[in-house]
């Protein structure tokens, strides 16, 4: 088979992934200091008792508030193979001093068998698009054999986890890193090892705990701490903070690869223009060629990210081709930029007697940066009215009013045809939009300002959502806004 056809034959016959060991009792005793009360092999690895699957290896976690080894019982009857445990229970288990240092040891295991390269993902803004990207790419040229965290797996229990999970045939792994305190990236880049270190974007995602832009690219800087010898570091050259995380990375040894707009970037934009169904054509110049692609996903900053997926994979020898086709077909993901259609109840029906109306899904998370970039989307997204419907963001701490007050200028420059305000801190956004405007901007913009979500479901229902709307959900997780996502899609109230 030629390698285009390689490429474009994905996936496989579901007949052809069927579960394969991926531990058995004599090694992961041996990992994680343990002792073994029986013979077994598991297919997978969990914490949580309710997202066990039949052969995986649970672990009883003992948190503040719960204590894992409550839940063993439930683990076995759904199907689970094995238990880590710091005490002996019914049914095949690893006994341990303790659980949470044990995932941390089978986790180094499973990195110590890696027989391929690791890539290691962290930034305020774009990281798990950015790591799912580059696991798409890798995924696909590899036909299978690439391995990435799922989810947001990036703090101290999901970076060991997601490498305990890690096949040994795998050749490709691709982890993210979060923090929002000083040091923690530290700890979890020594766990992954990564050959190579992509930062995203910059921004003052948890500014309250560290203070200040500044304080936060030293903190991402430290995932290069962990790079293997010879590895390579991905930064954005267009970034204010280019210079401090070019010295980090370089202090650490790395090769330094920057992607960007800028003239000297070693992976330049060179030209977009917009694809059919909302996306991008690309092209870059990589140095000793230039690429050209697509990427689905819209918005500017899909562009900018698409470009550190490419120095990654490049970096790795993966395919571009399989990276270009992977950027082609992937959309945004729910609550990170999924576009859906939903049924509405106003306006004349089409041809077809429906009326659709355009839901963008960005109910995860929300920074000052990631508010402005989806704020330009919604600004070019084909529609008779837009809609913002806007959740608090988190961790600004006493800069927290000023961010949020200088969102009235992009929601202006849209503009959006109403507001929607989530969350007490959207007060001084409130306060912001209910003055005059300058004129330079036109008329004001109508919004309303609510406590819950429940509440801004009913003020978007009594509002009335019309045929060829476009809604924009955008808050921090915690918002809990996915629930008006939710509501929204099925009409529930």
């Amino acid at each position: 088979m030629v390698a285009v056809a390689r490429i474009l034959d994905w996936p496989l016959d579901p007949a052809e992934e069927n579960l394969q060991v991926l531990w058995d009792a004599v090694s992961i005793a041996r990992a994680v200091k343990g002792t073994a009360s029986a013979d077994f092999t598991v297919s997978g690895v969990e914490i949580d008792s309710r997202d066990v699957q039949p052969g995986d290896l649970f672990f009883a976690l003992k948190g503040e508030a719960m204590d894992g080894h409550r839940f063993v019982e439930m683990a076995f009857a759904k199907g689970a193979a094995a238990v880590v445990v710091d005490r002996p229970v019914d049914g095949p288990h690893i006994l341990v001093a303790d659980t949470m240092d044990a995932l941390e040891r089978l986790g180094a295991a499973a990195r110590l068998r890696a027989r391929g390269p690791v890539i290691g993902v962290t930034g305020s803004v774009g990281k798990t698009g950015v790591k799912e990207m580059i696991f798409a790419a890798l995924d696909r040229s590899s036909r299978g054999d690439a391995h990435r965290s799922v989810k947001s797996y990036n703090n101290h229990v999901g970076v060991p986890l997601s490498l305990a999970r890690m096949p040994g045939r795998a050749r490709f792994g691709v982890f993210e890193m979060g923090m929002n305190h000083a040091g923690e990236i530290a700890a979890l880049t020594r766990q992954v090892r990564p050959h190579v270190a992509v930062i995203t974007t910059i921004a003052p995602a948890h500014i309250e705990m560290l203070g200040s832009e500044e304080a936060i690219a030293r903190a991402k800087a430290e995932i290069f701490e962990g790079l293997e010898a010879g590895g390579t570091a991905v930064i954005p050259i267009d970034s204010p903070h280019y210079g401090a995380l070019r010295e980090a990375a370089l202090a650490c040894g790395a090769q330094v690869v920057a992607f960007g707009k800028a003239a000297d970037a070693d992976v330049r934009l060179l030209d977009t223009v917009a694809a059919i169904g909302g996306g991008s054509l690309v092209t870059v110049d990589m140095g000793d060629r230039r690429v050209c692609y697509t990427v689905a996903a819209p918005g500017e900053h899909q562009v900018i990210n698409s470009l550190a997926v490419m120095a990654a994979v490049r970096a790795v020898k993966g395919d571009l081709g399989a990276a270009g086709v992977a950027l082609a077909e992937m959309g945004g993901m729910a609550g990170r930029g999924a576009r859906v259609e939903i049924d509405v109840e106003g306006g004349e029906p089409d041809a077809d007697g429906r009326r659709k109306a355009l839901l963008i899904d960005e109910s995860y998370n929300a920074n000052p940066a990631s508010m402005r970039a989806t704020l330009a989307q919604l600004g070019r997204a084909p529609a008779q009215r837009r809609i913002a419907v806007l959740g608090a963001m988190k961790e600004l701490g006493s800069h927290g009013p000023d961010y949020h007050a200088a969102l009235a200028g992009p929601i202006r420059e849209v503009p959006v045809d109403y507001a929607v305000l989530v969350g007490e801190e959207m007060a001084a956004l409130a306060a912001e939009l209910g003055k005059s405007p300058p004129s330079e901007v036109g008329k004001p913009v109508p919004f309303a300002h609510c406590p819950s979500v429940r509440e801004a479901v009913e003020t978007l229902r009594a509002f009335g959502l019309r045929r060829d709307d476009a809604i924009l959900v955008k808050g921090s997780n915690s918002v809990g806004l996915a629930a008006l996502v939710t509501a929204l899609s099925k009409q529930e109230g």
